[in-house]
């Protein structure tokens, strides 16, 4: 059995170059290693641990101190067989032994020589090997090749410890002094930290030279790697001595500041906008673009003149709902009863922002249209607006666009310029302080445009739910979520809205109201607010139904409400005198009293309708406060046949009185009318209320009856009022604005209306209870306008009516169509 001093004996001879004298038998316990390969000639610290391998050690250090030591195949495997293990191990000598007290063994061996496993076996409680030894082959002629590759090796060793390899001094100098190629590649293997497959392939290379060859090329490999890694460490570097120089710089800058007696306030400040930039929940873009700007207020001194700037910038933007939101009602029924509290009729309106939470309530996040309310004033657009706000639980925002010209108005102005500040909309969502009011845009229809911009298409990206999602204001200067904000607008009339802008609309029609929805409104609502208001209550006044109506019908003429409501308040206001001036009682008021309290009727209905008169016909208009009864005058005088209009007509009502002409001088001998009148006398048509600008191709047939009545010297009945275009054929064709037409027709206490036939469809959005008291009269042609609209003809009364006729009249036309 050969002692240590004999074994190291033996190795410095082989170290030396002489002739191997150690004699390895042919079978020798196995230590199977972990994550580890060993090679000859390296001395290193092994803990042992498994039972199987404690005993290889034990029948080892009894028999010659020589173990094979194989490295497994999977790290996993607790209890290895010889199917687990490499075909090439390392003989090795066991050096020292020490038993630890937890039971594991420590023991520090030499790798001596490579060998061959055959066949490995279980003897009995631990492995043992049959192997065959590997001689390291005859060192060949010192070629350039060799040489080149020794002194790449060595090189590439100090590169690697320059660049933070972890290898010792002492092994720096053995790779400096070592020339024998087999050596040198274990030795660099050995310190390279290879992983076990990488390590186990230049253990299984006999050849000294292909083996030098391989390790040449793991060394560079780990000079490519320990290079990205110290430029990834120079780089933390610097950026940790940057950071810590600025903290410096800014620790002596508060210093000077304390020492001058300023900056503690500024400091305060931004460590304040820091943390609501942080709480404020940004978008990634926006937090980053508002620290950056704290950081540049942080630098400035401040006084600055743009330190105010930045203040303000930052105050704002922390100020804006980025993350805040109102949840929703979507209890339909109570949404239903709030709309019914505030509002009386409306029912299609109602009846689509129901349909709207109903939506909302299956789908998180829809992408609605935005609803555009159009009516006449007073009719309750911007308190509807109010009403869908506290059905939904949000925050009620109204931005009034009337007179608007600015497109920085919307978008915002830009930083650079002074006194600098958001648009409306972001100003509205500050205020409401929620993501997700409902924005009343009010009066769209009155916007202008001129040189600072167009409004008008400013709002084109607000109002698309398609783009409001990054809606990008100029003074912000970051993208911000409009689309969980509801919008609504309202207007009067849509012709003078962009319609780029219309498009991106839903048109909801409010026309005005009846006498009894006024009535009905002005019990439930106007009344109690008036009362309120002026500081009485039902104690002091009461206000009959009679009177009521008596207000409606002689003291205003509208299709909203407003001028009740004023009437109302007037009452109340007299009334507050008296309870001041210590008069007690309730003040009754009835229709007989109102006069005294209002004083006289301002309307006097019907008052030109008491007689059918020649050449004055009843037309109906739309105008963007509702409907209006229009009264036509024509007379005949002697002239040359022209033509005369006045009224301050406009285009397309001239056109349509020159058609009308036309048509009654083409079809003169049908209308009984004598064709020389049309070169004996000139036809004067005038409309009343001429400082008011009337234009409009509805009052065709309204026109062709009062000419063919002065013409024709037929009578118009009083009763009945109409609304048409006229074609030169005679046909009628289809108008817009019936309801509010058949509004105002009521109102003038009309019992019958002619209508073209194709506004039949339009009867739906006619209270019910007016088709009961209206005949609705529907035609196709003004034959048979003129048939329901002109009495029979009568005897002339003066000269220019010309002298009596007594041709008889044509048959009658085909009876129209009617509708009760």
């Amino acid at each position: 059995m050969s002692s240590i001093a004999t074994i190291n004996e033996e190795l410095t001879q082989v170290a030396e170059g002489g002739e191997p004298q150690l004699q390895v038998p042919e079978s020798l316990p196995v230590l199977p290693l972990r994550d580890i390969v060993i090679y000859p000639f390296m001395i290193v610290p092994l803990f042992v641990s498994r039972e199987k391998s404690i005993r290889s050690v034990d029948e080892a250090l009894g028999e010659n101190r020589m173990i094979l030591l194989v490295s497994q195949r999977d790290l996993d495997k607790e209890e290895p067989t010889g199917d687990d293990l490499y075909k090439v191990g390392t003989v090795a000598v066991i050096m020292r032994m020490l038993k630890l007290p937890d039971g594991r063994t420590r023991i520090l061996v030499q790798g001596l020589t490579r060998a061959n496993v055959d066949a490995v076996e279980d003897a009995g409680g631990y492995l043992r090997a049959r192997l065959t030894v590997v001689q390291e082959p005859t060192a060949p002629e010192r070629s350039l090749e060799v040489e080149a590759l020794v002194r790449n090796v060595r090189a590439s060793m100090e590169r690697a410890a320059n660049l933070g390899k972890n290898i010792s001094p002492e092994v720096m100098a053995i790779v400096a002094s070592l020339d024998e190629p087999g050596r040198l590649a274990d030795l660099a293997a050995s310190n390279l930290e290879l992983k076990v497959e990488d390590a186990q392939g230049v253990l299984d290379i006999a050849d000294s030279v292909v083996r030098l060859r391989r390790v040449n090329e793991l060394l560079n490999k780990e000079i490519e790697v320990l290079t990205v890694q110290q430029e990834i460490n120079t780089q933390a570097r610097a950026d940790i001595d940057r950071s810590q120089r600025e903290f410096f710089l800014r620790q002596q800058l508060k210093a000077i500041q304390s020492e001058l007696g300023e900056g503690n306030e500024l400091a305060e400040e931004i460590a304040q906008f820091r943390e609501k930039i942080e709480t404020a929940q940004m978008p990634p873009p926006a937090a980053e673009e508002a620290f950056r700007q704290l950081k540049k207020l942080e630098r400035m001194h401040p006084d600055a003149a743009e330190t105010a700037t930045l203040r303000n910038w930052l105050e704002i933007m922390t100020d804006l709902p980025w993350s805040k939101a109102s949840v929703d009602n979507l209890d339909l029924k109570k949404a239903q009863q709030i709309l019914d509290e505030d509002h009386y009729g409306l029912e299609k309106v109602k009846e689509r922002i129901i349909e709207a939470l109903a939506v909302r309530k299956l789908k998180e996040r829809p992408k609605g249209s935005i609803l555009c309310l159009v009516g006449p004033p007073g009719v309750g657009k911007t308190s509807l607006g109010r009403s869908i706000a506290r059905a939904l639980d949000r925050k009620f925002v109204r931005l009034s666009l009337g007179g608007l010209h600015d497109e920085a108005e919307i978008r915002g102005h830009r930083r650079t310029y002074v006194g600098a500040m958001p648009g409306r909309v972001i100003q509205a969502l500050q205020q409401a302080g929620t993501n997700n009011p409902l924005i009343m845009l009010d009066e769209i229809d009155k916007v202008g445009a001129d040189f600072r911009g167009d409004p008008s298409s400013a709002l084109l990206e607000v109002l698309d739910p398609e783009q409001n999602n990054s809606f990008r204001d100029n003074y912000l200067g970051v993208v911000f979520d409009l689309s969980n904000a509801m919008f609504m607008t309202t207007a009067n009339i849509l012709d003078t809205i962009q319609p780029a802008l219309r498009d991106r609309m839903e048109v909801i029609r409010l026309a005005g109201y009846t006498e009894e929805e006024k009535l009905e409104i002005a019990r439930r609502h106007l009344i109690p607010k008036q009362l309120e208001e002026n500081g009485v209550s039902v104690k002091h006044v009461r206000i009959s139904k009679p009177a009521l109506a008596a207000i409606v019908q002689q003291y205003t003429q509208e299709a909203g409400l407003r001028q009740l409501e004023r009437e109302i308040g007037a009452i109340c206001r007299k009334v507050a005198r008296r309870v001041a001036e210590g008069h007690e009682g309730t003040v009754r008021v009835t229709p007989k009293n109102l006069h005294e309290l209002l004083g006289v009727p301002k309307i006097l209905p019907g008052e030109v309708l008491k007689r059918d008169q020649i050449g004055v016909a009843t037309g109906l208009a739309w105008t963007p406060v509702g409907g209006d009864v229009l009264f036509i005058e024509a007379l005949r005088v002697r002239g040359k046949g022209a033509l005369v209009l006045t009224g301050q007509l406009g285009e397309v009502m001239r056109e349509s009185a020159q058609a009308a002409y036309s048509y009654a001088k083409a079809r003169a001998r049908e209308l009984s009318i004598p064709e020389d009148d049309f070169n004996i006398y000139d036809l004067h048509l005038h409309i009343p209320e001429g400082a008011i600008p009337k234009d409009g191709p509805s009052a065709g047939i309204t026109l062709a009856t009062a000419m063919v009545s002065v013409l024709a010297q037929r009578p118009v009945r009083k009763d009945v009022a109409m609304t048409g275009e006229i074609t030169l054929r005679g046909n009628v064709l289809p108008v817009g604005g019936v309801k509010e037409k058949v509004l105002a027709a009521r109102r003038a206490r009309v019992t019958k209306i002619i209508l073209p036939a194709q506004n039949q469809r339009d009867m739906d959005e006619v209270p019910k209870a007016l088709l009961g008291e209206i005949q609705f009269i529907f035609v196709d042609n003004v034959r048979q306008v003129f048939q329901e609209a002109l009495k029979e003809r009568v005897a002339p009364t003066s000269s220019t009516t010309g002298t009596p006729r007594t041709k008889p009249l044509p048959p009658p036309p085909p009876a129209p169509v009617s509708a009760h």
